[in-house]
């Protein structure tokens, strides 16, 4: 199984009144790899939203903080499908600091909808091949 791997180095901006990495910047990181995650297997948002019709639409985000992020580290972000099936897929993301330590763990669940009438949409046999890839083994 392959995985995308995004590295972030992280900046005042990324930092919370705490000190370290505020939570929402985790979103848009998990934000960001998903999109490249469907980059990889040629189905760009805006291309299926414009050619295809499809919609990817995410239905629930779940995030465990085991360490803090901090000014100054490089972040290397990987992800991955645990599950797909015809109109949803499950992605996992793993967050590790420059020293290599599991920081933060995170999943999202991802529905293929129809834009026009919001339903949910079968991923064609071509679409579940390209991901076959990037989906761990059960």
């Amino acid at each position: 199984m392959k995985k995308i791997v995004f590295h972030q180095d992280v900046y005042t901006f990324h930092i919370d009144f705490a000190g370290h990495v505020s939570n929402i910047i985790y979103i848009q990181w998990m934000e960001i790899d998903r999109l490249k995650l469907l980059e990889a297997v040629d189905m760009r948002v805006d291309r299926i939203a414009e050619q295809d019709n499809i919609l990817p639409t995410l239905v629930a985000t779940e995030i465990q903080y085991k360490k803090p992020l901090f000014l100054g580290d490089r972040v290397r972000i990987e992800v991955w499908l645990s599950s797909l099936k015809n109109v949803s897929a499950v992605v996992e993301f793993r967050f590790f600091n420059q020293a290599e330590e599991l920081t933060t763990t995170g999943r999202q669940t991802g529905l293929f909808i129809n834009a026009t009438d919001h339903k949910p949409h079968r991923i064609s046999k071509e679409q579940r091949t390209a991901f076959a890839n990037y989906l761990a083994a059960p």
